[in-house]
């Protein structure tokens, strides 16, 4: 059960520190250079954690199945980290930043199931779609 919720976990976690951290970055930072320090601590965080981490193959024999997907993981994540940076820069709350931005990509990875990976929705999905959106614009309005 554990296995199951932990990544879940993992994930609630990161992000609420992630929003946390990004909302106290002072103005006074230029956000290229927050960029680089975030990613500089990434890359010696993931170096020391990867001797700790069970895999079903060496690292090095992994490097051939890498393809498109990690490269632009890299670039999204930029986009991301630029935008919510810009977000609280300009007077975003963080009690709202990740429910919105996260809504909206939900909304929007609706549309690319369906067309790219022929996935299929139910009926409790087109509601939960519906309430999604009907949230959205309460969350929205000024």
């Amino acid at each position: 059960m554990l296995r199951f919720y932990a990544p879940i976990i993992i994930v609630v976690v990161a992000t609420t520190l992630y929003h946390i951290a990004q909302k106290s970055i002072p103005a006074q930072v230029n956000p290229m250079l927050s960029l680089m320090v975030n990613y500089a601590t990434a890359l010696v965080v993931s170096l020391l954690i990867v001797p700790f981490y069970p895999g079903d193959s060496p690292m090095t024999s992994s490097f051939k199945y890498l393809n498109w997907g990690s490269f632009a993981v890299g670039i999204a994540i930029i986009g991301i980290e630029l935008g919510v940076l810009l977000a609280y820069r300009v007077g975003w709350k963080i009690s709202l930043v990740a429910t919105i931005a996260n809504a909206m990509a939900a909304l929007l990875l609706v549309g690319v199931g369906l067309l790219f990976f022929r996935e299929h929705l139910s009926g409790k999905n087109v509601l939960g779609i519906g309430l999604c959106i009907a949230g959205l614009m309460l969350i929205m309005q000024r």
